[in-house]
């Protein structure tokens, strides 16, 4: 029987919405030029840039964009994208014919739950990223659901889809990740797929993505 992978990848934390009042009608022409942009548009482009993987590697966001993240992630538009990624995801899944070996795969971190409670704490991904400080805050166990992940995962356990959970976490955080999936309310599970602390990749590839086309491959042998 084929197997069925499915992968609802994780909103980007550096992402802003990206209004128009500032262009004419030809929409790469700036009314204000090149150098006279306002910090919402110049923060939608980094944002553009790094979703395109134009910009890589980048340790902070720039200074300017943390009020314009702050908005996006504390206002409507973070769970709305969110919604929209979780509603389109169940509605391919609903349009499949279920076996009993279909999988859906959910990255776990800011997919199912939220790293925001870490990052308003740490400027919203102004100060450079601290691995030893984040890893305190994941061995608390208390982030909470996206609330939108959490809505799809109950309706693909009740369409019959077996549920994995896939992070970059090493394995020496399983019993926190399974504590703090349960209390968000992610209560079973096929398999929680974490990362063992000798394993490598070369720069061009990452652990995820590795895994997820190793899954990838299973359908088709």
């Amino acid at each position: 029987m084929k197997l069925f992978v499915f992968f609802v990848a994780a909103v980007v934390l550096v992402a802003w919405p990206c209004h128009g009042a500032g262009y004419q009608r030809f929409p790469l022409r700036m009314k204000t030029g090149y150098g006279e942009r306002s910090s919402e548009v110049k923060c939608a482009s980094f944002r553009l840039a790094v979703e395109a993987h134009n910009i890589r590697a980048f340790k902070t966001i720039p200074e300017e964009c943390v009020e314009p993240t702050k908005d996006y992630i504390n206002g409507e538009q973070f769970r709305s994208d969110s919604k929209t990624v979780n509603q389109q995801a169940f509605f391919y899944a609903s349009e499949r014919e279920v076996h009993h070996n279909d999988i859906f795969i959910f990255g776990i971190d800011n997919t199912v739950l939220s790293n925001i409670p870490y990052y308003e704490k740490h400027g919203y991904g102004v100060e450079e990223f601290n691995e030893t400080l984040y890893d305190e805050w994941v061995n608390k166990g208390d982030a909470p659901a996206l609330p939108e992940t959490l809505k799809n995962y109950n309706k693909l356990l009740s369409l019959g889809f077996k549920i994995v959970f896939l992070s970059g976490r090493y394995l020496d955080k399983m019993a926190v990740t399974e504590a703090n999936l349960k209390k968000a309310g992610f209560h079973t599970w096929e398999q929680l797929i974490l990362k063992y602390v000798s394993f490598f990749l070369s720069i061009d590839i990452t652990y995820l993505s590795f895994i997820y086309n190793k899954c990838c491959w299973l359908t088709s042998h």
